[in-house]
């Protein structure tokens, strides 16, 4: 056998192998996901004790509690504010990190990334007593910015270097044309930067979706609980009897924002994952 025949024989066991992998992993990983969205809509429960396939999982799991609407408008609320929060204070702090200078700007960044070594859990029962003395307890609003709190030291990171990864002829050119730093940040670098906002956005919102601790110690009153505190009042049920059904459906539903979100903006993420890592 030739040397290219050898080494296209190598390059192809090389993807072969690689492709096994991934589609080993990739089985194990929607193996639990798959079951529960079978599990949703067949048996007993799910078909009024018939068997066979039916929806009455998800039925009951509409009339749960306060309804399960009111917990998934819960968690759209406070994943939407979360998102929006996070993505506008870490774009302008990432820009000023990134462009200007400042007395204590090194200082001020790494106390921002010092929130990554400190245990949310840690911290909530002060921050609980805080939003008392603000009026914000047992608020979804309060929540959201406790969450943004939590996301701003990775977000700031990011776009601080992907901003530092632009040439800054761009500026300059904007600012000749008569652009303030604040119209070029919005005009020319907003777009320049978009892989990293989404990746920022989309980490901002898998956070709050699903955060639990937060809002289990933060949120007291049930009509304000969001859906993974809504399924654990679930899971632990009445009496002792826990309803695996209607349990199940409310993970298909809680898993399915994030993986179609994820499905649809995978290459922005990756590239904006890059362009945030790597300083240019």
């Amino acid at each position: 056998m030739s040397t290219a025949r050898r080494l296209k024989a190598r390059r192809v066991a090389g993807s072969a192998g690689l492709y096994s992998t991934a589609t080993v992993f990739a089985v194990l990983f929607l193996s639990p996901l798959v079951w529960a969205a079978f599990s949703s809509v067949h048996g007993p429960r799910a078909s009024d004790g018939q068997g066979g396939f039916g929806g009455a999982n998800y039925d009951r799991l509409l009339n749960y509690g306060a309804g399960f609407g009111t917990y998934l408008g819960n968690s759209v609320a406070v994943s939407a504010m979360t998102v929006a929060g996070t993505l506008v204070v870490a774009l302008f702090g990432g820009y000023a990190f990134a462009r200007f200078r400042f007395p204590g700007k090194n200082l001020l960044f790494l106390t921002a990334l010092a929130i990554l070594m400190v245990p949310h859990p840690t911290i909530l029962v002060p921050i609980y007593t805080l939003l008392g003395y603000v009026g914000m307890q047992n608020s979804l609003t309060g929540l959201s910015l406790v969450l943004i709190m939590f996301q701003l030291p990775f977000a700031l990171f990011m776009m601080r270097n992907a901003f530092e990864g632009l040439p800054r002829e761009l500026e300059e050119a904007a600012q000749l044309d008569g652009c303030s730093s604040f119209g070029a940040l919005v005009r020319i670098l907003m777009r320049a930067v978009m892989p990293a906002m989404i990746t920022v956005g989309l980490f901002a919102f898998l956070a709050s979706w699903n955060e639990f601790i937060a809002p289990l110690i933060l949120l007291t009153s049930g009509t304000k609980f969001t859906l993974p505190i809504a399924l654990v009042s679930l899971r632990s049920g009445e009496f002792g009897a826990i309803d695996l059904g209607a349990l199940q459906a409310g993970i298909v539903v809680a898993a399915l924002p994030c993986l179609v979100l994820f499905l649809l903006l995978q290459r922005h993420y990756v590239r904006g994952f890059m362009s945030g890592s790597v300083r240019g």
